[in-house]
């Protein structure tokens, strides 16, 4: 007889398939953008994944983005996306950011350096604290 599994394991093996399916997406997406653009997103895409392995990679909207509870998190769009001068690594309104009564939500990239991958981690770490 067939063994049943329990509710647990079953969400378990759900949450599973769903990141692999949105890892897959995300890396196709990548894929598909200009070298500049590319270059950045597969080094934001390491940093989300290293530092908040909790958050479901996915894509919105054929961007990169990175969710919790089916909420969008953190997204990147690449500037060749609506043909803009600079890429945007942003968060929505379910990142904790919250700094007194304004803060940043979004920020430009024309590229990544060290300290530029630093800030974006602890933005990261930040937003799913």
């Amino acid at each position: 007889m067939a063994r049943k599994f329990t509710a647990e394991e079953k969400a378990a093996a759900k949450a599973a398939l769903k990141d692999t399916e949105g890892e897959k997406a995300v890396l196709a997406a990548i894929a598909k953008m200009a070298d500049a653009d590319r270059k950045i997103a597969e080094r934001i895409h390491a940093i989300v994944r290293k530092v908040a392995p909790e958050l479901t990679p996915r894509t919105w909207y054929g961007m990169p983005a990175y969710s919790k509870d089916d909420k969008v998190v953190c997204f990147f769009k690449d500037a060749g996306k609506f043909k803009d001068r600079y890429s945007t690594f942003g968060f929505n309104d379910k990142a904790n950011l919250d700094d007194g009564s304004m803060w940043p939500t979004s920020y430009a990239l024309t590229r990544l350096t060290k300290t530029d991958e630093k800030k974006i981690a602890d933005l990261v770490k930040q937003a799913v604290s």
